[in-house]
């Protein structure tokens, strides 16, 4: 697919912003794949490109974070793994199932993470005791990357309100390593998608030197500011995404809500 300099320019722009909203509180994809499709790329193609650039706004994130020291790499070697391979099982799962299940399961998920940080205490910039441990922690990181993979809103916000409710981890410390970990569900999607020739390569490393610099501008924003910024904006993005999806008039949830009125 060809495309003109001015339609280049505006995606790039929106992968600029996205990757600087990626970075605090995840959910850019909101931003970035209705730009892709609204330039007439097909869906699939928009969700394949979107992985292309978004890793490289991740990528840029976790190596801002840490080069802070905020990522405890050992630690978190092999929740990171667990990602990976549960992403590529999602997206093989992807390509037999409809996710179309999940359309109605996901608004009521945002919706008890948006409740749990509107009314718990206000985040620590410190981490705490964890309620759970090493094995807990891998199992539900090799999950939540099944759901990247095989559908994919909401990663980032699920990764750290679990990591912040049920590991005791700070929300700065919890956002850097949801980065991480994000990146590696990320590639193990991106891969699979390369192999099934998706992905619009000019357009998707374009917008990925956009998506590097916003990431950048993104985790100075966190370490900068922490909490004051990720908290409010988590709930904003988990708002909007729940609006978008029960938007669609096929989404389950949405034509259950309607057969009451």
């Amino acid at each position: 697919m060809e495309f003109g300099i001015e339609v280049i320019a505006l995606l790039m722009a929106v992968a600029f912003v996205a990757g600087v909203i990626d970075a605090l509180a995840g959910g850019g994809g909101l931003l970035t794949i209705p730009a892709l499709m609204a330039a007439g790329i097909p869906p699939v193609a928009a969700i394949a490109t979107n992985k292309l650039q978004s890793s490289f706004g991740t990528a840029s994130a976790v190596y801002a974070f840490a080069r802070k020291g905020r990522i405890d790499f050992r630690r978190f070697r092999k929740p990171a793994l667990a990602a990976f391979a549960g992403s590529a099982l999602g997206a093989l799962a992807l390509q037999r199932v409809s996710p179309a299940f999940l359309t109605g399961l996901i608004p009521v998920l945002l919706i008890a993470m948006v409740v749990y940080f509107a009314l718990a205490p206000k985040a620590s910039e410190e981490d705490r005791h964890s309620r759970l441990g090493p094995a807990a922690l891998i199992g539900l990181v090799a999950a939540i990357g099944f759901y990247d993979g095989f559908f994919g809103p909401g990663t980032g916000a699920f990764l750290t309100t679990a990591l912040v409710a049920l590991f005791g981890m700070g929300l700065v410390s919890a956002t850097a390593h949801t980065k991480f970990l994000n990146l590696s569900s990320n590639v193990a999607a991106l891969l699979a998608l390369i192999v099934g020739g998706q992905v619009l390569w000019t357009l998707g490393l374009l917008m990925a030197l956009s998506s590097v610099l916003g990431g950048q501008l993104g985790a100075h924003l966190a370490l900068r500011v922490g909490a004051r910024a990720i908290r409010p904006l988590l709930l904003v993005m988990s708002l909007l995404l729940t609006a978008k999806l029960l938007s669609d008039p096929a989404n389950p949830l949405t034509r259950s809500l309607l057969g009451l009125f």
